[in-house]
């Protein structure tokens, strides 16, 4: 975590667009899921705690939610 991102719950520190990596917050991160169509793994983390696979795509969160109701 860090002032920028006190959220963050990502342990992918080697990631570019980590916000301890430089001052840009979240920002980096999201724009890049965003043109992948993916979602960021923090809120992966919120849905489903359990997840280790690397798969972050728009239809793998709606499944991690789904399965949490």
């Amino acid at each position: 975590m860090n002032n920028l991102s006190p959220f963050c719950t990502c342990t992918d520190y080697k990631c570019p667009m980590h916000p301890t990596n430089h001052e840009k917050g979240c920002a980096p991160c999201i724009a890049k899921n965003l043109k992948r169509n993916e979602i960021p793994s923090c809120f992966f983390k919120k849905a489903d705690p359990e997840k280790k696979d690397g798969t972050y795509f728009f239809e793998d969160f709606a499944k991690a939610v789904l399965k949490e109701k």
